[in-house]
């Protein structure tokens, strides 16, 4: 683990953590530390385990062996419920509420958690500006809006209690490649602006790379190799971790190719 991880302080920690689904090793036992202020990039192939571990975060479901901490606090049925709203969770789609107002989706939990309305008024108006999301929008029902106006809804809705840590499951996986490359930049401001804590899958190498302080490189549920991006190209740890690269590479060289004159 690098000097400036350790410096860094760790968010999120996992020790011996694992989980299987019937004869299936989804997660074998892992130890991981995320640094607090940091992105941190889950990557591999399918099936991996990289979205597993991300569901282990969020409580959707538990670990069978080892232990989770969210700053230095176990993750467990006692402290769930507090932990959750500390964490925000974006997923592929946004996995907004049909039935509900883009507004009432952003609003949901301020609302059963009883904040005041001039609060959420005032709450809603700076993460509109701050995704860049017309105010008209927020009146709109899901299936109504863009993917990504729904991408962006989904992002304000996660951010709506100022959580400490963001969860995000290969969110802009869904979307067409040049609004994707747009939300890309506009995210990664968002993420530098505000400070916090990210724990991202992603399957496209590329777009780790761009967002990522720290790439978590997965295989088969483990943990093959972690570090910047320049450290697994330069140093990989194993064959595995260079074919993986270079498969990703591949086909922006053949286009770069096939553009050549």
């Amino acid at each position: 683990m690098s000097g400036e991880t350790e410096r860094a302080g760790a968010m999120l920690e996992f020790d011996g953590v694992s989980k299987r689904y019937g004869d299936t090793q989804a997660l074998a036992p892992t130890g991981l530390r995320v640094a607090a202020g940091r992105t941190t990039v889950l990557i591999g192939p399918s099936g991996c385990g990289k979205s597993t571990l991300l569901r282990l975060v969020a409580g959707l479901v538990a670990p069978d062996t080892g232990e989770i901490r969210i700053q230095g606090t176990p993750l467990n049925d006692h402290t769930l419920a507090g932990l959750r709203r500390r964490m925000g969770y974006v997923i592929q789609e946004g996995g907004l509420f049909p039935h509900l107002t883009a507004q009432r989706n952003v609003t949901l939990m301020a609302r059963h958690l009883g904040w005041e309305s001039s609060r959420i008024r005032s709450r809603l108006e700076a993460l509109a500006g701050l995704v860049h999301l017309p105010r008209a929008t927020l009146g709109r029902y899901p299936l109504a809006l863009s993917g990504g106006q729904r991408q962006r809804v989904s992002l304000m809705r996660a951010l709506m209690l100022d959580p400490d840590l963001l969860l995000l499951d290969e969110p802009l996986g869904a979307l067409d490649p040049m609004i994707r490359y747009r939300l890309q930049g506009e995210l990664k401001a968002i993420f530098d602006r505000l400070g916090k804590t990210v724990l991202m899958v992603t399957h496209d190498l590329a777009e780790a790379a761009y967002f990522g302080h720290t790439l978590v490189l997965m295989r088969e549920g483990r943990i093959v190799q972690q570090g910047p991006y320049c450290e697994l190209v330069e140093r990989p740890a194993e064959s595995f971790v260079e074919a993986f690269i270079q498969a990703q590479r591949a086909p922006a060289q053949v286009i770069d190719e096939l553009s050549s004159p």
